[in-house]
């Protein structure tokens, strides 16, 4: 039988042994693979490493920002060993159900299935009867129970995690997500059910099996050296894997329970005419650095919802701020609730409460540790940069500060001109002050209307011969079409030999890979690009 060290002497069993140790291995990938898959959604365990790690290795800080990914890649392990872990125990249960159906005392595993009928002390065969079939045992057992409800919860998470249901249905993927919760449960209690046995070790050491094999048809007689062998189940294992990282997430999740009854009082609300709701908050203690993101709650819409969102505003400022664009049902429930449906203001008390949590790091953070830094965002994707560029405008223009950093060059892809309207006017800002101050030469922007071509814009620039741009009101003109990707990136290692360059996005993932490939194709002994991509 399959959990029998019996049977790798047993001719007919060659098979099934094979499917032992498919369902065998695959169990010891699950329980190490569960036991990661919570570590990367701890976010104030990664901040907290992220803080303590980029002393000594930025390097390895920034795999930190890669944690979904890492959660995706064990997710799939985890989909894919379940699939090899069942489809294995399928072949088992059919090997059980052979020994007993085949009742011929010249056959070791009918042999073996009996062992335990009397009392059932001690038994190999977890199928007790020739009366019934797999499927009964499937759900009349822990194993059983379990397993199945372990493997419904995994197909609804996997299945409602695909990109166009999160995009579209986000709702459907947030709670189906919460599934979790019973996978787990049902992951510690699989194993107690003890289907998996084996030959203790006490009768291993009077009935060697080696030996026994081939005597089975004398086992327990007077005159026999083989004893009936004993056996018991295995003892279950996987709560030793699971119960760290669970305690952990525990942890985490009061650490949030706790931030979410802090008080948060929105003092501004902006409606920008793109859809993009503005909203400025201040909440006791709450420190944030450049290009880091909060969770958002706001219980009147969602109590259970909490939606990620970067932080436009400078640390230098007394609140805090983020730009939501509305596009989901979400989006536009926390739009109508602030009065973004309404022509006349709201007043404080009608606004919606809401909770923070937060805030957490990004790769953004190390943005001016870098002598020249190369910042692009795609549409809506420009809001951790506005963080940056107001923190560049504090430090160098109100502060007179000096920092590592010499040179910036910005790069904002928007598809339609309507996604300039609520940063143009920071753009604008800081082109005059750093013209003021003589700091022309500091900040070096390039603004492309993907979705229009040359010829589309020739009749504005025929119209429009004015010193600023007509479509931004900036003094650099608007480009057409998309960037090219390698003049940019042979220019600025022209102009800048010797150097490490900082390159950060926040945008699509075909354009991630992009400029991932530019950044090693033109890296070289002279100069450096290094890629930074956010990741919530």
């Amino acid at each position: 039988l399959a959990v029998c060290k019996f049977c790798t002497l047993e001719d007919s069993s060659l098979s099934h042994q094979h499917a032992l140790s498919w369902a065998r291995a695959p169990a010891g990938c699950l329980n190490f693979n569960c036991m990661l898959i919570l570590l990367p959604v701890c976010r104030n365990l990664l901040s907290f490493l992220r803080g303590s790690i980029q002393y000594c290795s930025r390097t390895a800080a920034r795999q930190l920002d890669r944690n979904i990914t890492f959660h995706k890649l064990v997710a799939y392990m985890i989909a894919f060993h379940t699939a090899v872990h069942i489809i294995a125990h399928l072949f088992n249960f059919e090997y059980f159900m052979d020994a007993q159906l085949n009742r011929n005392s010249s056959l070791l595993p009918f042999v073996l299935s009996e062992i335990g009928n009397g009392d059932n002390a001690s038994f190999l065969n977890p199928i007790r009867s020739n009366e019934t079939n797999p499927t009964i045992v499937m759900f009349t057992t822990i194993a059983g129970l379990t397993g199945v409800a372990i493997t419904l919860a995994l197909i609804l998470i996997i299945t409602s995690s695909m990109e166009v249901i999160r995009r579209s249905y986000f709702e459907v993927f947030w709670y189906t997500h919460h599934l979790f919760i019973i996978f787990f449960i049902g992951l510690v209690l699989h194993g107690f059910g003890r289907i998996v046995r084996g030959q203790t070790e006490k009768s291993m050491n009077v009935s060697n099996p080696l030996v026994c094999a081939d005597h089975f048809e004398d086992w327990g007689k007077n005159d026999s050296f083989c004893p009936v062998p004993k056996f018991a189940g295995n003892p279950p294992m996987t709560w030793k894997y699971v119960v760290g990282p669970m305690i952990l997430y525990v942890c985490e999740r009061i650490v949030r329970l706790y931030r979410s009854h802090q008080k948060v009082v929105i003092t501004k609300v902006v409606m920008h005419p793109s859809k993009t709701l503005e909203l400025q908050m201040k909440k006791k203690g709450f420190h944030m650095e450049v290009g880091q993101y909060v969770f958002i709650q706001c219980p009147s819409v969602s109590r259970l919802e909490w939606h990620p969102f970067t932080l436009t505003s400078a640390p230098e400022e007394d609140y805090f701020s983020a730009h939501i664009r509305i596009v989901g049902d979400w989006t536009q429930a926390l739009y109508e609730a602030c009065g973004g449906d309404k022509t006349e203001p709201q007043e404080a008390w009608q606004l919606p409460k809401l909770a923070i949590d937060g805030p957490f790091g990004t790769a953004s953070e190390d943005v001016f540790r870098y002598e020249v830094v190369m910042l692009v965002g795609a549409g809506i994707g420009v809001t951790p940069f506005a963080s940056i560029l107001k923190s560049v405008w504090y430090k160098h223009i109100q502060n007179n500060q000096e920092v590592f950093t010499k040179k910036i060059y910005f790069y904002w892809l928007c598809p339609e001109t309507q996604a300039f309207e609520w940063f143009a006017d920071l753009l604008q800002s800081l082109e005059g002050q750093m013209t003021e101050k003589g700091m022309t030469d500091f900040l070096s922007y390039n603004i492309y209307l993907t979705r229009w071509k040359e010829t589309e814009a020739a009749h504005i620039r025929v119209h429009h011969e004015a010193e600023n741009d007509p479509i931004t009101g900036l003094k650099q003109k608007t480009l057409y079409g998309k960037p090219n990707w390698d003049n940019e990136f042979t220019n600025i290692a022209t102009k800048h030999p010797g150097t490490k360059v900082g390159v950060f996005l926040c945008g699509p993932p075909q354009l991630g890979k992009s400029l991932e490939k530019q950044c090693l194709s033109h890296s070289e002994a002279n100069v450096k690009f290094i890629f930074n991509k956010e990741n919530f």
